[in-house]
């Protein structure tokens, strides 16, 4: 399989050097184009893959396309490399770019667009995708294998389920950042060091996300197995609800899909 990435930017390289430690494909099957001189020098010295500065080239031989750019510059880069196109599958991780955007401004129907998170950059994402119908298996096994080199993914037959999850999985990470800092900050404010009470929020966050997801229990009768009657759990959850926490988490995951449709 021979990739072309069309951007060399951090998600970019983050994609490069994930499918190389997952040996998804070899060095010498990439190609990296980018317009910046010194992140080519710098992906090519660091993961030894083929760079270019002329993407209308580089995607001749391609079998997969990776749209990896700022979505400011999608119209440019699509009006370089459309007429070069002809049974490449193109994969767009461009926030925001409908497949309807992506098919038209590259008169090209095999159009394959995905929302990874921002953990795909240590291979730990959830990744969400989705495609035209023009898109045969082939291809679509090809797109499988890219996506899960950065973590777990999830097809969808019909991108309105990409703002969905745009919304919960794609901004989530930030409400989990949020979540670490504030139980780190509480940890201080009650007397523990930083460090300690970093310690102590990430390990809780993680333990408890593996809980939930090898016990296959659902998330409310492990919380009730940690909360005792009368006990200083119990005291804690009842301040979150009378804070309003689990209706401002379903609000904001609202807000964030309505805000991912209008775009």
């Amino acid at each position: 399989m021979r990739i072309v990435f069309i951007g060399g930017g951090m998600m970019g390289e983050a994609m490069v050097k994930c499918l190389l430690a997952q040996k998804v494909v070899s060095p010498q099957d990439i190609v990296v184009s980018d317009v910046n001189e010194l992140r080519r020098e710098l992906l090519a010295r660091e993961y030894k893959v083929k760079t270019s500065a002329d993407s209308k080239r580089a995607v001749e031989n391609a079998d997969v396309v990776i749209l990896a750019i700022k979505p400011e510059n999608l119209t440019e880069v699509m009006e370089v490399i459309k007429g070069s196109l002809r049974e490449q599958a193109i994969l767009s991780i461009v926030a925001g770019a409908s497949l309807a955007t992506l098919s038209d401004g590259l008169t090209y129907p095999h159009i394959i667009r995905a929302m990874p998170n921002m953990p795909a950059r240590i291979g730990e994402g959830m990744i969400v995708w989705t495609t035209t119908i023009e898109v045969n298996q082939e291809h679509k096994k090809m797109a499988r294998s890219i996506l899960s080199a950065l973590g777990k993914e999830i097809y969808f037959p019909e991108e309105k389920y990409i703002d969905m999850a745009t919304a919960l999985s794609g901004s989530g990470p930030a409400y989990v950042f949020l979540f670490i800092e504030v139980l780190t900050d509480a940890g201080v404010y009650i007397g523990l060091s930083h460090k300690v009470a970093k310690e102590l929020a990430i390990q809780t966050i993680l333990g408890s996300a593996h809980m939930v997801e090898k016990m296959g229990k659902h998330p409310a009768e492990l919380r009730n197995m940690v909360t005792s009657p009368g006990g200083t759990t119990a005291e804690a959850l009842a301040q979150l609800e009378w804070g309003g926490f689990r209706s401002s988490i379903l609000e904001a995951v609202i807000a964030a899909h309505e805000k991912a449709r209008q775009l």
